[in-house]
């Protein structure tokens, strides 16, 4: 049988959820890409932000025209991506109990269909980038569904234990595609490899770079948070973990070290915003409130214990406990940015904002009836 049309296997009870329409959609993994597109969104209202000085500036029509391209764009370009991924991963699905359920192993879909499914509205995103965005805004969605397929699904994450780190960079890029897409009219330059380079990279701001760099260094000890107690699951398909592979004290120091990569992200933060210097109140306000979210997040990676005993349903409660504070943290540093791009007293409302979410998140945390779900 050959590798395009694969075994599925047969007599799996197909439930309704995976048929019709929805099956398609599933195959785009939702969940995953809109989050990613809630990173591009930030993008362009911090963009626009800084653009009008504040909210009382704002052009909404413009900026709620821009983020509906990005959205748009994005889901497809990164749906595209995924359902290519499903594909690829037939083999291995079927087996793991997370993506069993998936359309192609309960054989809703083909894996053919979902070949020409993700191809197809992947290279619909990129066009729809180019012609409602610009050519940068189109070059990085077309990276990020390249480097996704062939770096990581195709060549790392069966090879390597830095598979999620490197791979990892293809989830960083939407910020950047949002912050293309609001700045407007950018072309590519291949006069020389020089003007090319130039032509992708200078987007008239840090900020896209502080946000793509925030992703791409929060990923690793996320996902290593929750392959602490799940990696047997990726280790009996032939995907190297880092926990199955090196071992949890290996995989706890590298998650350590990117917790403290991330803190000094966050220290040198304020400068993404450009024309501020340490006169500004809210130089301090931003930075203040960034280091203040990350090293709340960075202890619960350094106390995490993974010789502590599991629960009934085999979770590390300090590993489980990190990976769900993982996901608040970078919902609240993406928050911090925002408000930090509209001014001193959005940015105050911000910082006490994210104040009230931690301290309601660390109350809750040590209630008796607290379950954390990973």
């Amino acid at each position: 049988m050959s590798r395009i049309e694969g075994p599925t296997p047969k007599g799996r009870a197909m439930v309704e959820s995976g048929r019709g329409a929805n099956a398609w959609l599933t195959l785009t993994k939702p969940g995953v890409v809109v989050l990613l597109q809630i990173t591009a969104l930030c993008a362009v209202l911090s963009h626009d932000l800084l653009e009008a000085s504040g909210f009382s500036g704002m052009n909404w029509n413009e900026s709620i025209r821009t983020m509906v391209i990005v959205f748009v764009g994005g889901y497809l370009t990164a749906g595209g991506a995924n359902a290519i991924n499903m594909w690829y991963d037939r083999d291995i699905d079927p087996i793991m109990q997370r993506t069993s359920k998936r359309p192609i192993p309960i054989g809703t879909i083909s894996p053919n269909g979902a070949l020409f499914f993700g191809v197809s509205i992947s290279v619909i995103g990129v066009f729809w980038f180019l012609e409602f965005a610009n050519q940068v805004a189109a070059f990085w969605a077309a990276f990020s569904i390249l480097f996704y397929v062939f770096i990581y699904t195709i060549w790392l994450k069966r090879t390597s234990v830095q598979n999620i780190v490197i791979g990892g960079l293809a989830g960083a890029t939407p910020p950047v595609i949002g912050w293309a897409t609001a700045v407007g009219d950018l072309s590519i330059n291949l006069d020389s490899i020089q003007d090319f380079l130039v032509s992708i990279f200078d987007l008239g701001s840090l900020m896209p770079w502080y946000l793509l760099l925030l992703i791409f260094l929060w990923t690793p000890p996320h996902f290593w948070a929750l392959a602490l107690y799940r990696s047997e699951e990726y280790d009996s398909v032939g995907i190297p973990m880092m926990p199955g592979v090196k071992g949890a004290k290996r995989t706890l120091i590298e998650m350590k070290a990117y917790s403290i990569l991330l803190l000094i992200l966050a220290i040198c933060a304020p400068i993404a915003i450009g024309e501020m210097d340490t006169t500004d109140t809210v130089y301090y306000v931003f930075g203040g409130t960034g280091i203040f979210v990350t090293l709340w997040y960075a202890r619960t990676v350094f106390i995490i214990d993974p010789n502590e005993p599991r629960t009934e349903s085999g979770r590390i409660p300090s590993a489980a406990r990190s990976f769900f504070v993982s996901m608040i943290y970078l919902a609240l540093m993406f928050v911090t940015v925002v408000s930090a791009s509209a001014g001193l007293q959005a940015s105050i409302l911000g910082a006490v904002l994210v104040g009230t979410v931690i301290l309601r998140d660390e109350w809750n945390s040590r209630t008796p009836s607290s379950k954390i779900s990973a």
